[in-house]
């Protein structure tokens, strides 16, 4: 909900959603839409793309229309909004009138910076929907579930993370099919797997755990069939990087004296993971880990074209990286 609108009439205000995450801004927008209409059922709903816009069509949607007395007025991608239009804008955001209710929203990025900077002088209530971090996600999967009434613990929600991947708007929509499904809506690993368990990510992340833990039968195994379903080789190796850079992260950060909020922060990934990364921290040393990201480097331009048979690239990467842990396997 926008800052400072919730005690006051929402007409003759106007406010700015700012940010590049999509699902956010449009939740921000539909709040916005709904206490308007709430207060002013009377009112005509308005959403207006700024591209193409002219003085005169942005005047007459502004304006009370010929059914309705209000105007609950959405002027989206405010970077797009013709220069000449900024003076006019600028004006009606000063002073929308009693029967206006005007929200603007900007996604991000430095187009359209003068006249959202003007706009922000006015000092309207604020939504800013930033983009979500990928260490962030597995907190966007636990406070999505309790804003639909479930339950689920970090560890869970990091299962999910894997599963679905990074589009939040996926992950909110796995949230809401998992705990319409839940009796008890609680978030568990079996119902993420029976649901999920055939998506690309979870076959990609599959693989990097297991190569990484040193695991190389389950590994290549889960490999093979990853490629035999059609899974994207450059999801792999992408899996396989994202794994060992953690851990190079951990090497870096661990001596720093941090605490264990910091610490995940630094490396870039969720609290609890940081008892996986000390584990493997006893298995690996920095310059394996270099030297495993090096192999995978070499995998991912093969894959894209250097190499003739990206499956023979990956099973090689994978048993390099299996090689290059300093202690065996604890299966």
């Amino acid at each position: 909900m926008l800052r400072g609108v919730a005690a006051q009439s929402i007409f003759g205000t106007f406010g700015l959603v700012t940010g590049p995450e999509s699902l956010l801004a449009e939740r921000a927008v539909t709040d916005f839409v709904a206490a308007a209409t709430a207060e002013r059922p009377d009112a005509s709903v308005v959403r207006l793309e700024s591209s193409g816009l002219d003085a005169g069509s942005l005047a007459e949607a502004a304006g009370a229309s010929l059914f309705a007395s209000a105007t609950v007025l959405v002027l989206n991608d405010l970077a797009e909004l013709p220069n000449d239009l900024n003076p006019q804008l600028l004006q009606l955001a000063a002073d929308p009138g009693e029967d206006l209710a005007l929200l603007v929203v900007h996604g991000g990025g430095v187009k359209g910076k003068a006249i959202l900077d003007g706009l922000k002088k006015l000092k309207p209530p604020i939504v800013d929907c930033p983009s979500i971090k990928p260490w962030e996600l597995p907190q966007f999967v636990v406070a999505e579930t309790r804003r639909n009434g479930g339950k689920a613990t970090p560890a869970v929600a990091e299962v999910l993370v894997q599963a679905i991947g990074t589009d939040t708007r996926a992950l909110a929509g796995a949230v809401r099919q998992l705990l319409d499904d839940s009796a008890d809506r609680q978030l568990t690993t079996a119902a993420i797997t029976r649901y999920f368990a055939g998506r690309a990510e979870v076959t990609s992340f599959a693989v990097a755990d297991d190569a990484v833990n040193g695991r190389a039968d389950q590994a290549l195994g889960k490999l093979r069939w990853a490629l035999v379903t059609g899974v994207a080789p450059v999801l792999i190796t992408s899996a396989l990087a994202n794994n060992l850079r953690g851990l190079g992260k951990y090497f870096d950060a661990r001596d720093a004296r941090l605490r264990d909020a910091d610490l995940a922060r630094a490396v870039g990934v969720p609290p609890w993971k940081l008892k996986d990364l000390a584990r493997l921290s006893r298995e690996w040393t920095p310059s394996a880990v270099a030297s495993a990201i090096q192999a995978v480097a070499v995998a991912d331009a093969q894959i894209k074209g250097a190499g003739s048979d990206p499956g023979f690239a990956l099973e090689q990467v994978v048993l390099a990286i299996v090689t290059k842990r300093r202690t065996p396997a604890r299966l």
